[in-house]
């Protein structure tokens, strides 16, 4: 059964040490687990674009427990990158409660469309499964990403996910 963790999600600097850490342990995982043109990370200094929101998850002592970042495509559109946690913190529920304040963040900011890519391979299977439990659909390349099979991309209508049944 999972353990429970107090979970404080805040907006962060994607250099801070401990999160460059963890963001560079993710992209040597891309690029062990694809090839090198289907890896789509950012490295930690492009997410400090001012097109980048970058939030981190910690528990109540402060140790970093993962990252999620929300890049603005167009004033309708967002695309979630960097969704990674800690080892220590997987089947924890950090995941889905930075991908609940990513999707959250991307509604209030009026965006009709939240995508994502992400890879095939099985070791993204936890990943796909949490992006389809929250209600992610597959849909084609989005923005500047071509086909690859390599690569599976989801979209989330945040105006229907808004609808009250």
């Amino acid at each position: 059964m999972p353990t429970t963790t107090t979970v404080v999600v805040d907006a962060d600097d994607p250099l801070r040490p401990d999160v460059r850490a963890l963001l560079e342990e993710h992209l040597a995982d891309m690029y062990a687990t694809s090839p090198p043109e289907s890896v789509h990370a950012l490295d930690p200094a492009s997410l400090t674009d001012p097109a980048v929101t970058f939030w981190t998850a910690r528990d109540a002592r402060g140790a970093l427990l993962g990252c999620v970042a929300v890049k603005e495509l167009s004033p309708a559109d967002g695309e979630l990158k960097s969704m990674r946690t800690t080892v220590p913190a997987r089947g924890r529920g950090v995941g889905a409660t930075l991908l609940a304040r990513a999707v959250a963040e991307s509604a209030s900011r009026g965006y009709r469309t939240l995508h994502l890519e992400t890879g095939t391979q099985d070791y993204f299977a936890a990943a796909r499964r949490l992006y389809v439990r929250a209600g992610f659909v597959p849909c084609g390349p989005f923005a500047d990403y071509a086909p690859d099979p390599h690569s599976a991309y989801f979209r989330l209508d945040l105006v229907a996910s808004q609808r009250v049944p």
